[in-house]
């Protein structure tokens, strides 16, 4: 099973930092090791907002400290872009053609006056696998875990 984490930004990346991070990140997926074992990784960038890393926990696990060092590399491509990956406050979701984030207290305020609403897709950035990320990343409002904290 490929064992994901997805960090969005909170904000579009330009082309050059879209050209700038995964430069990064195939310099690090193609060295990254755990206790001395080269991990299956790699990594990519959807919707020029969610970065994206994967392992094959088959080939072999992640460790504690090879997550700490991607997590390292993050906060690295964060200080130099400007950009903020780690902020959980922050509410993705799908508005016509693009990708808006906002936090909690306004999307909370956007249900309120319909603007978001049941079918609203939302990104669940919590998935921790592939196959979930397939399947349950992108999810109708009604059908995540937004609509157990955000009231409707």
């Amino acid at each position: 099973m490929e064992r994901i984490w997805i960090y969005q930004a909170d904000r579009q990346l330009t082309d050059g930092e879209k050209a700038y991070i995964l430069g990064k990140l195939e310099g690090f997926t193609s060295q990254w090791k755990a206790h001395g074992k080269a991990l299956a990784a790699k990594a990519e960038i959807r919707y020029n907002r969610f970065i994206i890393v994967m392992v094959d926990d088959a080939v072999a696990p992640p460790t504690g400290c090879s997550i700490d060092k991607s997590v390292h590399l993050l906060k690295e491509i964060e200080q130099a872009t400007g950009l903020s990956l780690f902020d959980r406050m922050q509410v993705a979701y799908r508005h016509a053609d693009e990708i808006k984030a906002v936090s909690r207290t306004e999307f909370e305020r956007l249900i309120a006056t319909g603007e978001v609403t049941d079918d609203t897709i939302v990104f669940n950035n919590l998935v921790p696998s592939y196959p979930e990320l397939v399947d349950k990343w992108e999810v109708p409002l009604r059908q995540s875990w937004h609509a157990t904290i955000f009231s409707r």
